[in-house]
């Protein structure tokens, strides 16, 4: 089962003995059993027992609450983890720290690479493109990773000086995500969010938000504190480990299933609709079903892990990044291996 996600605005989450049980308009829409469910996901007001939010909480499954837009709100989780060993480690990483600079170079190393990947495939695929622009900028950015961080003079110099070659190797990507985009039903200028004003934009934000709950799930899960980052800045109320960990992701889960939705093309401008005051644009009750079986689809594909060297779905690779992560800050490792896919 993965991932249940409910997109009823009138939907009751109860439980019964050992199964999770969904009702709308009294009818009774989904019963699974809680070993199967690996996560909750509540888009607009559905309710929840307390009975399950009790059952939930005992078999550490994450809740997490989304508006009917896909904009993310927050989350109901468990106890922090007993092991207080990974999360001494990345308190200590913390600050002026080589560790949280080789992290850093890590997680945008792997953004960048995931990109440029993906803008290669695409060129080999189409010839009349031009493409060569932008991955010579992301190889550029890729190239002064390493360089950067060993010439800063200081930790915030080393970690500033990445976030700019994350930025502008991102701003490179987006600049011709449109080329990735078959025909001509959807098109991409620029990303914009809060709110998103098209509906590419609208695919990614909803991809990002159900992305940030899979991962910090599986930080989670590991024992690490969510709230203490790297690469993002902290701020109140923020998961900037979380946000750290995604960067990898984004390109191989998130823009994979947005490209294959609106190129097969599984969702159609039909699948939309406009907010009139905000200009904000979000998918129908039908359009949301569909992308939300797309990326639960993405999510349980496998595929060989570069470092483990065996077969896993992607839902297994946030949890094996996570732990590749702690085993490099409690020493068992050198280095920690970003997860780059060709």
């Amino acid at each position: 089962m993965g991932t249940v996600y409910v997109t009823r605005e009138d939907a009751f989450l109860g439980k019964n003995d050992e199964r999770l049980t969904v009702k709308a308009s009294k009818e009774t829409i989904l019963d699974v059993p809680l070993l199967n469910v690996e996560g909750v996901v509540i888009f607009g007001r559905g309710s929840v027992s307390p009975a399950l939010v009790i059952e939930l909480l005992e078999r550490h499954i994450p809740l997490s609450f989304v508006t009917s837009t896909g904009r993310y709100l927050g989350r109901l989780e468990p106890e922090m983890t007993k092991n207080i060993f990974v999360r001494r480690a990345q308190w200590q990483a913390a600050g002026d720290s080589p560790k949280a600079i080789h992290l850093v170079r890590g997680f945008v190393r792997g953004k960048l690479k995931n990109y440029r990947n993906i803008l290669l495939r695409r060129q080999r695929d189409r010839k009349e493109l031009d493409l060569q622009t932008a991955i010579a900028c992301l190889e550029a950015a890729i190239g002064s990773i390493e360089t950067t961080s060993a010439l800063a003079l200081s930790y915030v110099e080393g970690i500033d000086s990445l976030r700019g070659l994350e930025g502008a190797g991102s701003a490179a990507y987006f600049s011709c995500f449109d080329s990735l985009i078959l025909g001509d039903t959807f098109t991409f200028t620029s990303r914009n969010r809060r709110p998103p004003r098209d509906p590419v934009n609208s695919l990614l934000s909803l991809g990002y938000a159900l992305l940030r709950h899979d991962v910090q799930s599986a930080i989670n899960l590991v024992g690490f504190d969510p709230y203490l980052g790297y690469l993002h800045y902290q701020r109140y109320g923020r998961p900037s480990l979380a946000l750290d960990l995604m960067e990898e992701f984004r390109a191989i889960v998130v823009d994979a299933v947005v490209l294959n939705g609106v190129n097969h093309p599984y969702l159609t401008p039909e699948h939309f609709t406009t907010e009139l005051l905000s200009g904000a644009v979000s998918l129908t009750r039908e359009g949301l079903q569909i992308f939300l079986r797309l990326y639960e689809q993405k999510k349980q594909s496998k595929f060989k892990h570069p470092v483990m060297g065996k077969q896993c779905t992607y839902q297994e690779a946030f949890e094996i990044q996570a732990r590749l992560m702690a085993k490099y800050l409690m020493d068992e490792t050198d280095k920690y291996p970003p997860l780059i896919l060709k």
